[in-house]
């Protein structure tokens, strides 16, 4: 069968744009270090490619509310440490006020630290999350001042107020597990996070307990101090102590959590690059051949066309 010179050049010029096309993607192999630069290069390392993306991406999102609940963990502990020092204080001052051989001076000195105290934890308990300026411990009703507190002519707080709830944000830090940090300001549901200030399972009324004791102290009430006060605020200290406790451990597993998001995103990071990467040595290698192919191409075709130009002639 004879084969037409237009036939010919057709298939020569179809062989060399395929060339060239080879051509062209092997050098933006070589150049980008990719493996494709678009889904028809390679379709399954592209979707794979696509799909490891998404879980660096989730990673990520991840490894942020990882940060954000040990900075907000980190600001509440040190509210804590400094409510314990109040509590510490307050146990203090109820075991020297009911010894007999005290005077009602020393009393009426007592109650002026104690009244100190109240406000000082008062201040403590509508502390914002330097981050986002939310309340600290309003439950989820963060936006306003969860307490609020009660004064008489003399400046002695004669009650607080709680204005949050008891609910608290869990936030996700890995597929399907959600962490709180959060503690409300007080629970008197039976149910949920324990209260820190007021807890209705635990019989915890740190204000209230202060107030009262602020109260006998002036009055000199060393029966209700010794029998009342005292025992109060151990069960105050005993749901402190609860929270504290609760607070490390929660930051002890989220800082396991943020160890382990790193290392998952770290090798994320090479399953990316294992997928959409160029083999350098087997693309270059590649290139070269494609290019003697392509060179071999046009030698080839000249050699024939002039072959066919001459037996025209004759």
């Amino acid at each position: 069968m004879r084969v037409t010179s237009h036939a010919f050049n057709e298939s020569l010029i179809n062989q060399l744009n395929a060339l060239t096309a080879r051509q062209y993607n092997l050098q933006n192999q070589v150049s980008s270090g990719l493996r494709f630069s678009a889904a028809s290069d390679d379709p399954a390392a592209m979707k794979n490619t696509l799909d490891l993306q998404a879980g660096k991406a989730a990673q990520t999102h991840y490894s942020g509310n990882i940060a954000t609940l040990l900075t907000r963990a980190t600001s509440i502990y040190n509210v804590l440490q400094s409510l314990h020092t109040i509590s510490t204080r307050a146990g203090e001052l109820a075991t020297l006020a009911s010894d007999d051989t005290k005077s009602q001076t020393d009393r009426d000195n007592y109650a002026g630290e104690v009244k100190q105290l109240i406000q000082q934890a008062a201040q403590l308990a509508n502390t914002k999350d330097a981050a986002t300026g939310q309340y600290l411990f309003g439950g989820t009703a963060s936006g306003a001042a969860p307490f609020v507190v009660t004064k008489d002519a003399n400046d002695n707080v004669t009650g607080v107020t709680y204005q949050g709830n008891s609910s608290v944000n869990k936030i996700e830090i890995a597929d399907g597990v959600t962490v709180s940090v959060d503690i409300p300001g007080a629970n008197a549901s039976g149910s949920g996070a324990n209260g820190l200030f007021t807890d209705s399972r635990s019989g915890a009324d740190f204000f209230s307990h202060l107030i009262s004791f602020q109260n006998n102290l002036e009055s000199g009430n060393t029966t209700a101090i010794a029998a009342t006060d005292t025992a109060n605020f151990q069960i105050d200290e005993n749901n402190l102590l609860y929270n504290i406790s609760n607070n490390g451990a929660t930051q002890t597993r989220l800082n396991t959590a943020a160890t382990f998001a790193s290392n998952n995103s770290q090798s994320l990071d090479t399953m990316i690059s294992n997928a959409s990467g160029a083999d350098m040595v087997q693309t270059i290698v590649q290139l070269n051949q494609a290019q003697t192919a392509y060179q071999a191409a046009l030698q080839s075709g000249s050699k024939i066309m002039q072959l066919s130009l001459l037996n025209y002639i004759q």
